[in-house]
């Protein structure tokens, strides 16, 4: 049994890495503010003593802020605050083995939160310790948070762009297997099954949930929306494809109720 320390561990992906760990018979500690741990504040107290004896950490931490997710300036800065003091509390404690998530195509666009994810990939890599790098597309559970991120009236505005995303429990299930294995360096890529328009995914996500609005595509602005429409975040050749559609993912998510909005089913 190994112990291992999931930074985000509340979040979308994480969670289901903390699930993941702890169906296969592992110990998982969860590093979040809620936990008491603010990995922005450096390696403070709180989070070297949560890695102490921690065989692993899994970096699956992501920016909740607007400036910190969709400017490179501000994703750079959070993924290298989040990231050094995560590799440092982990030297310190002798964690000996780092996983991190990131996206395909982060070197290749640096824009925006890709940006942020390239240096991250840097600092990963640049670390004399064991390290594991997992990147992934875009997950299914992006096609709400896009239909829902800009609404005029009954109009739903979602960036035009080709994806081909992924179940994030299937992404947190190799995370976890990762995190119990030996350091690999940069694995394989791991892309949905399906390559897939985003507009025609959230007008779908909209009929199956019940909810309201007509979906306008619009293409994204700059450098960041160019690399997205002309398939930079696209995974190559080499990829690993998991399994789970969006259709199958679709098939799991509830109806929007009168007085609540629908939530996903939970794993």
């Amino acid at each position: 049994m190994s112990r291992v320390a999931v930074a985000g561990g509340t979040g979308t992906v994480g969670r289901l890495v903390v699930a993941a760990l702890r169906g296969a018979g592992h110990e998982a500690v969860v590093l979040s503010r809620a936990s008491g741990v603010d990995l922005l504040a450096g390696a403070t107290p709180a989070l070297l003593a949560a890695l102490e004896g921690c065989d692993a950490v899994v970096d699956a931490t992501g920016p909740t802020s607007l400036a910190a997710s969709q400017t490179a300036r501000g994703s750079r800065r959070f993924f290298e605050r989040t990231t050094t003091a995560l590799l440092e509390a982990g030297r310190t404690c002798g964690v000996g083995h780092h996983v991190a998530l990131s996206i395909v195509g982060a070197s290749r666009v640096d824009a925006a939160l890709y940006a942020g994810k390239a240096r991250q990939e840097q600092l990963v890599s640049q670390h004399d310790g064991g390290w594991t790098l997992l990147r992934t597309t875009q997950f299914h559970e992006l096609v709400p948070v896009l239909a829902g991120l800009a609404r005029t009236g009954p109009v739903r505005l979602v960036p035009a762009f080709t994806s081909q995303p992924l179940a994030a429990a299937e992404a947190a299930d190799e995370l976890a297997r990762l995190a119990a294995g030996p350091p690999q360096g940069a694995v394989a890529d791991l892309a949905g099954p399906l390559v897939e328009r985003v507009p025609e995914l959230a007008r779908r996500w909209l009929a199956v949930t019940r909810r309201p609005g007509r979906v306008v595509e619009v293409p994204l602005p700059g450098r960041f929306g160019t690399a997205l429409r002309t398939g930079q975040a696209l995974p190559g050749a080499g990829a690993r494809l998991a399994r789970t559609t969006f259709a199958e993912w679709l098939a799991g998510q509830r109806p929007a109720g009168p007085g609540r909005p629908g939530e996903p089913v939970r794993r």
